[in-house]
């Protein structure tokens, strides 16, 4: 099972990519767990200054942007 977290603080973006995330992984039957992380004393563990930032299994993949569902799928698969 694969673990994703996504890390923002709540804006507009940060709850579009998880929306993203979620769609993907429910259509696709993906086995994960997706973490929100909106703690910012988290965040900040991450060395990242631009959120949202979408982690997969621990590594960095997306920051700063609204992926698209293709971008999501080719990340998980």
């Amino acid at each position: 099972m694969k673990t994703i977290k996504i890390l923002g603080t709540g804006c507009p973006k940060c709850k579009a990519m998880e929306t993203t995330v979620r769609e993907v992984i429910q259509e696709n039957n993906i086995n994960a767990e997706v973490i929100k992380v909106d703690d910012i004393m988290a965040i900040m563990e991450y060395n990242v200054l631009s959120t949202p930032v979408l982690v997969i299994d621990e590594a960095i993949k997306i920051k700063g942007r609204v992926p698209s569902k293709s971008e999501v799928e080719e990340l998980l698969k």
